[in-house]
């Protein structure tokens, strides 16, 4: 008989992520960098981080330091948080497996508000837990139902709450009296609030001010304001009982050297994220207007991306690679009809426009993409995977 996996990895689907996928694109004639990619949500303006000056003087040949401490301690300094309420991560994505791994377990219950970013329910369901959902309503541009949320936090008793702040792939932020409620609702219940595009918000509150409560943990990534994303790196910040627990479960040197010395150098250099929110404000302005032009409609966000209504945006987003540029299919977060937009470089934008308003007068109509594309096979599979990013 052969050896089989545990029930709920055999039950697991695939999962769909965004950026670019390499054999697509080698299947189109294309490379990565043949591609302007609005798909994924990370900082166009950041400077360019010195990997030569990062590397010298580091010694690969000996194990990095498992606590990646320096870069703690630098966190620690910036944030204002003690350095023992804070964990390192490769990628958020890496911390929230790991809370998934230390805080559920089979029949646990868990509730994620959709549509939301889809690793917390593949990080439950290796667990096997029981996911809850509550899904916000298109009538009210996707911004999540506060008094539903708690209402079936206190009915359900649930082992954890996902909350993405601002949220993926809406850009909804939520205000701190509406999470201080969540939390009061499930003293019980670990309210995992996940940051990763928080440095993309205008103006935020202080989440690491409620780090005392002992149901609370914020996750962060440092890939997508810091331009990062191959390098993999993030933070998690609660009260030290958790973060005590997550280095229980936390793989030894899960941060390699050079991320934990590039890391450090561009927290050094963070102060630029005010002059990127501004040029990132112009350039989404000018996309929503044009967009707005050519017969799309944005949905208000709060952050540096935004979804649009397309009608088929597996058609819309293959339309648009084969010119060369790279939108978010939303099907997989359960939006079909939408797309997502990251602002990018003002030329790049306008490369954008230009592509679209290129392909509606070949066809007539928006619309007219998604029937084109549909009728030459352009369709995607992606409808049924999960969402990763």
């Amino acid at each position: 008989m052969p050896l089989l996996p545990r029930p709920e990895i055999s039950r697991l689907t695939a999962s769909y992520h965004g950026g670019p996928d390499h054999a697509e694109l080698k299947a189109l004639g294309l490379t990565p960098g043949d591609v302007i990619d609005f798909s994924v949500c990370s900082n166009p303006f950041a400077p360019p981080v010195n990997i030569g000056e990062a590397a010298r003087g580091i010694a690969i040949n000996r194990y990095p330091d498992s606590e990646s401490t320096e870069f703690r301690e630098s966190l620690s300094k910036r944030l204002g948080v003690p350095v023992d309420n804070i964990i390192a991560g490769s990628g958020s994505t890496e911390l929230l497996r790991m809370a998934a791994l230390a805080y559920f377990k089979p029949g646990d219950r868990v509730l994620i508000p959709e549509p939301a970013f889809g690793e917390y329910r593949l990080g439950c369901e290796i667990m096997g837990t029981e996911i809850i959902t509550r899904k916000a309503k298109e009538e009210d541009g996707f911004a999540f139902n506060i008094g539903d949320i708690i209402k079936t936090i206190k009915n359900s008793r649930p082992a954890g709450v996902f909350i993405c702040n601002p949220n993926n792939p809406t850009g909804n932020y939520l205000d701190k009296k509406s999470i201080e409620s969540i939390l009061d609702a499930g003293d019980e219940t670990l309210i995992i609030l996940d940051e990763a595009y928080i440095s993309f918000v205008e103006e935020i509150w202080n989440s690491p001010a409620l780090i005392d409560r002992e149901n609370l943990l914020i996750v962060r990534s440092m890939t997508k304001d810091h331009a990062l994303t191959g390098l993999r790196l993030g933070y998690a910040i609660a009260h030290r009982k958790i973060i005590d627990t997550l280095r229980l479960v936390k793989p030894p040197w899960n941060i390699n050297a050079v991320a934990q010395e590039i890391g450090k150098l561009t927290l050094d250099g963070a102060d630029r994220m005010e002059y990127s929110r501004a040029e990132m404000r112009k350039t989404k302005n000018y996309l929503i207007k044009e967009l707005g032009r050519l017969g799309y409609k944005a949905v208000p966000s709060d952050t540096n991306y935004f979804l649009v209504k397309v009608g088929n945006a597996s058609a819309f987003r293959a339309a648009l690679l084969r010119k060369k540029i790279m939108v978010r299919n939303c099907a997989s977060f359960g939006l079909p009809d939408y797309v997502r937009i990251a602002a990018r470089t003002m030329p790049e934008c306008e490369k954008l426009i230009a592509a679209i308003e290129t392909i509606c007068h070949a066809g007539g109509s928006p619309d007219s993409i998604g029937m084109t594309e549909a009728s030459q096979g352009g369709e995607e599979t992606s409808n049924t995977m999960r969402s990763n990013d």
